[in-house]
C-alpha cells in the first residue's frame, strides 16, 4: 500500500503548514472548539474516513473524522456505533493513565455526528517494522493489555505509530468492545509470557475505582458493558497473556 502523506496547505500562499504535536490539553482545545474548515477523504479504508483542517485560535491543525453516516453496515458490530467505540477507547486510554490512543472526541461535522481524533504527526516506518513492535517492551505491552481490555478485532501493524517524541500511539479502534471475544491481534510476542506488575495494577486501579470508567458505560450497550467489567477481571486474575489461535486471532488483511 503506498503511504499516505497528510498535510495542511495555507489557502492563500499553498504552503505546508507545519504540524505541530499538541500535548492533551491543547489536542481537546482543538477537537471540541476548532472549526472544521475543509475535509478530504481518506482512501483505503472501508468506512469513510475523512482529513479535516481545524481552525483554532492556535493556528491550523489536522484531525481525523469518522462520521457515522460513512460506516459501512457490518453483519457483527451494530450499525451506527464505530465512532462511540473510537471514543470509548480514547476514554479507556485515559482511564489507564497510559496515553496510547490520540485525543478523540464525538461531535458534528460537515457529514453529521461523528468522532474526530486529532492526527498525529509521527516518524517514517521503521526498517523492520516487525522487529520494533515485536519487542517485548512495556510500551507494546500496554498496547497488547488495551487491546485484550477493548477486545480489538483489527490489531494491525499499520495502526500503530510512534510520534516525533517518540510516544507510542494505536489507531483506528472502531472495531472494539463486542460482547463477544473478536481479538484480532498481529501483536503476538506476549502470548502465554507473564503480565508485568506495573500494568496489572493499572487494570486493577480500574476496578478499585470504578468511577474512572463511568463515562465508558455510556458508549456500550449493557451487555458489552458487562463484558467488558468481565475482561478487567479476568486479566487482574491472570498471571499470563492468554494462549491464542492463529485460526480465529489474526486480523484480516493482517498487513
Amino acid at each position: 500500500m503506498p503511504e499516505l502523506k497528510l498535510e495542511l496547505r495555507d489557502p492563500e500562499s499553498g504552503d505546508v503548514v507545519p504540524l505541530r504535536e499538541l500535548n492533551r490539553e491543547e489536542a481537546l482545545a482543538v477537537l471540541e472548539h476548532g472549526e472544521i474548515t475543509a475535509a478530504e477523504l481518506v482512501p483505503w479504508g472501508s468506512n469513510h474516513t475523512f482529513a479535516v483542517a481545524l481552525s483554532h485560535e492556535t493556528g491550523q491543525h489536522l484531525g481525523i473524522y469518522k462520521p457515522t453516516a460513512g460506516e459501512r453496515p457490518l453483519h457483527d458490530f451494530p450499525f451506527g456505533t464505530l465512532h462511540k467505540r473510537e471514543y470509548a477507547s480514547w476514554l479507556l486510554s485515559e482511564a489507564l493513565g497510559w496515553n496510547i490512543v490520540p485525543p478523540t472526541v464525538l461531535r458534528d461535522g460537515p457529514y453529521g455526528e461523528g468522532s474526530v481524533q486529532i492526527f498525529v504527526p509521527h516518524t517514517a516506518q521503521f526498517d523492520d517494522d516487525e522487529e520494533f513492535w515485536g519487542a517485548e517492551t512495556v510500551e507494546n505491552e500496554r498496547i497488547v493489555m488495551f487491546d485484550h481490555l477493548a477486545n480489538n478485532a483489527d490489531r494491525k501493524l499499520s495502526h500503530c505509530l510512534v510520534s516525533e517524541k517518540g510516544q507510542v500511539f494505536g489507531i483506528d479502534h472502531g472495531l472494539t468492545f463486542h460482547a463477544e471475544p473478536k481479538l484480532r491481534t498481529v501483536m503476538w510476542q506476549f502470548v502465554e509470557e507473564p503480565i508485568r506488575a506495573e500494568v496489572k495494577a493499572d487494570v486493577q486501579a480500574l476496578i478499585d475505582h470504578p468511577e474512572r470508567i463511568a463515562s465508558l458505560e455510556l458508549q456500550m450497550a449493557p451487555e458489552e458493558w458487562r463484558a467488558f467489567l468481565q475482561r478487567l477481571v479476568m486479566m487482574t486474575t491472570m498471571e499470563t497473556y492468554p494462549m491464542l489461535d492463529p485460526r480465529f486471532n489474526i486480523p484480516y488483511g493482517w498487513w
